[in-house]
């Protein structure tokens, strides 16, 4: 009978027995479980100075969520871009390929073909190893309906497929410009046909709002969320919320509400118990617009966009991931935006794209492992098709080819820009640790170096500037 004492006893050992085969049970599967896939975030700006944000240069504005990523995060000072224009900066960070390889060059407009299909970018790469994707933002990777970002590896878009002065507003041609409307598009649809001043005010907290809902709805879930803002690129505008909020003018405003968006990501993931687990990353795909003036960002580097001196190809950079980053630390160590997608899928433990790429997993090295080198030899830069030098993997060298750049003679004000006119450099080797503003060349005290940096050089345009 059920209340025999023996029988007792034994549904008593039972129990015990299963309680412990559960728990060893529990225990194995904790043990053979993976880790969770980190998530990622890419917070990339539109001709934001090196120096706009506090953690950097000077400070000219307090700019609290970004300082706070800093505090959380490790500050790069020597990250670069391969060109200092848009769609070409796009398309090196998405691919990670050089734009001699993509051939993507310099900033596209309307109806443009843009990053080629054979080129994987990093939203089709995570959503094939499972991840959710979305990019809300400023595109500027192609126009056509196989190129925009809908078709490109991102599950949830919206935004501008282009720069937002390419509309009939346009303060040098706007006739040329308004022959094609400037669109806001969402999810591989036109939602605005054509945007307006008002519009413009909204593009910042729209893409936020987007991205905030996307964290919310895929938290359990792996995701890779891109935010490629359309600030600060000119025209300016920000909501009516910081509309002469900085006191300092509306590029400032800008850029304060840009740091709210940070803010509201970054605090997002915190309240979701999310942020140990997301790789959360800051940039911008070049220097500032300095024909702008007042509404242009700041940069101590020698010149600024468009051209392949630091003032143009470096960018500040913050990573936060709590697990492999350390929180409040600076770096000085050089690496390209092309090196990210690869070091994000070693992170990630996800296959590289089946097509050739140029960067390399330098995850190591990125957060600062005792030990870890670059294996990079060297880094190239071009300006739209010229190819005009290379860096040193380490950072330490810089060297120009002969090239003709341009140069600010008339500084602009209030969203009408300045004249620019044309200088020209010889060949020139610049030692970057000891004088990071290009000022000196020591090409003649450093002859062995300046010879091997030719050498690499190339043959780089041996091998991505021959015509076929």
């Amino acid at each position: 009978p059920d209340n025999h004492p023996k029988t007792k006893k034994m549904k008593s050992r039972l129990s015990l027995l299963s309680l412990l085969i559960m728990v060893l049970s529990i225990a194995s599967c904790s043990l053979s479980r993976k880790p969770d896939k980190p998530n990622v975030i890419i917070v990339f700006l539109d001709d934001s100075g090196w120096a706009d944000f506090e953690p950097f240069g000077e400070l000219v504005l307090e700019t609290p969520h970004v300082s706070q990523l800093a505090a959380e995060g490790t500050s790069f000072h020597n990250f670069y871009v391969p060109q200092a224009v848009c769609s070409a900066s796009r398309s090196a960070l998405l691919t990670g390929c050089y734009p001699g390889r993509t051939k993507v060059f310099g900033a596209h407009g309307p109806n443009a073909w843009g990053l080629d299909t054979t080129f994987a970018t990093m939203g089709e790469v995570f959503r094939e190893a499972g991840y959710a994707t979305a990019a809300f933002g400023k595109w500027h990777c192609g126009d056509q309906p196989e190129t925009r970002s809908h078709a490109r590896g991102f599950d949830e878009t919206c935004g501008l497929m282009y720069s937002n002065d390419m509309w009939k507003h346009h303060p040098e041609a706007p006739e040329y410009w308004g022959q094609w409307p400037l669109s806001y598009w969402e999810n591989g649809e036109v939602i605005i046909e054509e945007v307006d001043h008002a519009d413009q005010k909204n593009l910042t907290r729209w893409y936020t709002e987007h991205a905030v809902d996307f964290i919310k709805r895929h938290r359990k879930e792996p995701f890779l969320l891109y935010v490629p803002h359309s600030m600060p690129h000119v025209p300016l505008y920000c909501s009516d919320a910081f509309e002469g909020l900085s006191g300092k003018g509306l590029y400032w405003d800008v850029m304060l509400e840009i740091d709210w968006s940070v803010g509201e990501i970054n605090q997002t993931l915190k309240d979701l118990g999310l942020d140990q687990n997301t790789i959360l990353i800051i940039s911008s795909d070049n220097g500032p617009w300095i024909s702008y003036g007042n509404h242009a960002g700041i940069t101590p580097f020698r010149e600024a966009k468009g051209t392949t001196f630091d003032g143009g190809i470096r960018s500040a950079c913050i990573i936060k991931y709590p697990p492999g980053m350390e929180a409040g630390a600076v770096s000085e160590r050089t690496f390209f935006s092309v090196d990210l997608l690869p070091s994000l899928c070693q992170v990630a433990d996800i296959p590289l794209p089946g097509n050739e790429i140029d960067g390399m997993m330098i995850w190591d090295y990125i957060k600062g492992t005792a030990g870890a080198e670059n294996p990079q030899a060297y880094y190239p830069f071009s300006n739209n098709r010229n190819f005009e030098g290379i860096i040193s993997g380490d950072g330490r060298w810089k060297l120009h080819l002969p090239h003709a750049y341009r140069i600010l003679e008339t500084g602009g004000a209030d969203g009408i820009p300045g004249k620019y006119g044309i200088a020209r450099i010889d060949t020139a080797l610049y030692d970057m640790k000891a004088d990071p503003y290009e000022s000196s060349n020591v090409i003649s005290d450093y002859p062995e170096v300046a010879a091997k940096m030719i050498r690499l050089a190339e043959g780089h345009a041996l091998k991505f500037y021959t015509e076929e």
